[in-house]
């Protein structure tokens, strides 16, 4: 990796085998339309966002929902993270009581603004 280069490998879909796995190959443009997927250590997606090219991505969210999806997975399930939600943050337990009742969960922890 050159210094300041990107920290990870990068690829190229020439034929656009990948994108059309993904589903955001556009045959007749010859390119993929700008997508983001975010896959787990499992290999599923359980993320992703598709823009068409005026719409620039927000790295920032995308990081958001990393650390988010971490959380979650760590804990088996046991949180969920609200709109919005950011490390350190109150963090949801789903559960049945939960169903419909997240506005009161909102009301009474305003670090979830």
């Amino acid at each position: 990796m050159v210094a300041g280069g990107v920290p990870f490998p990068m690829l190229s879909d020439a034929g656009g085998k990948v994108g059309t796995a993904y589903g955001v190959y556009d045959g007749d443009a010859g390119v993929e339309t700008r997508g983001r997927f975010l896959i787990d250590p499992d290999g599923i997606i359980q993320a992703y966002e598709v823009l068409t090219p005026p719409v620039g991505r927000n790295v920032g969210e995308s990081i958001r929902q990393i650390q988010a999806f971490q959380l979650v997975r760590e804990s088996k399930g046991t949180q969920a993270t609200p709109s919005g939600w950011r490390p350190g943050k109150p963090t949801l337990r789903p559960g049945t009581d939960l169903v419909g009742n997240v506005w009161k969960e909102w009301k009474t922890h305003s670090a979830f603004d």
